[in-house]
């Protein structure tokens, strides 16, 4: 996984992974920045009705306020991730191809072409899988706040090996071969899931961390075919 990463740093400058990534972070922030809209003004009337639900007065309103705001960065800790793993899930077979044709030429040569229609469903499926099991994990997340950053890794780890791993995977393969092909690559998938996680974790790599995820995941998929 070490070769994995570094094989992707030495490849953002190429052409075409630099027009992905700004392509992707493009939609990434635009998608973001509206559902950032709509979780304020969400956040703000329910700020309203805990305030009066607490019998109104200043003490309740900063209490509701202070709620507000960890629900707030809750929501964005979280949806940055939902949302830019799901945008690279529509743009990820450009980068995916851009990494064969330098490195394994002869996996290129014999791909599966994806279609975008199936992109588009692996992009939304990835969101809407992430915002399930983060919603599952919010009780966690807001009563253990101690424990929220290691529950975090933890569930994002496992959802983040799974959608890298399928990116690649579909390309070479068989659609009725993946869960089997799941299941050998369990420990692969979740050091994969371990690195990205760890990379939107860091302020300012999360920005390139869905594009190196997608080049890493290439890499380990063929690193371990070659004798």
């Amino acid at each position: 996984m070490i070769q994995a990463f570094f094989l992707s740093i030495g490849q953002l400058l190429d052409r075409r992974v630099a027009g992905v990534f700004l392509k992707s972070l493009a939609l990434t922030l635009l998608v973001f920045a509206g559902a950032a809209v709509g979780i304020w003004f969400g956040m703000h009337r329910l700020a309203q009705s805990l305030a009066a639900w607490l019998g109104g007065g200043q003490w309740a309103s900063d209490v509701a306020d202070i709620a507000a705001i960890v629900l707030i960065l809750l929501a964005h800790w979280v949806l940055f991730r939902v949302i830019a793993i799901g945008v690279i899930g529509i743009f990820a077979d450009e980068v995916v191809e851009a990494v064969e044709a330098k490195h394994y030429p002869g996996a290129y040569a014999n791909a599966r072409h994806v279609p975008v229609a199936r992109s588009l469903r692996m992009g939304l499926g990835s969101g809407l899988r992430a915002i399930l099991m983060n919603l599952l994990a919010a009780p966690v997340y807001l009563i253990a706040l101690p424990a929220a950053p290691f529950v975090f890794f933890i569930v994002n780890t496992w959802l983040l090996g799974r959608d890298l791993g399928d990116m690649v995977a579909v390309r070479h393969m068989p659609a009725k071969d993946l869960a089997r092909w799941r299941r050998r690559t369990r420990f692969r998938r979740w050091m994969l899931g371990g690195v990205g996680t760890a990379l939107f974790l860091v302020p300012g790599l999360n920005l390139l961390a869905p594009i190196i995820g997608a080049a890493m995941a290439a890499h380990a998929f063929h690193l371990r075919k070659r004798p």
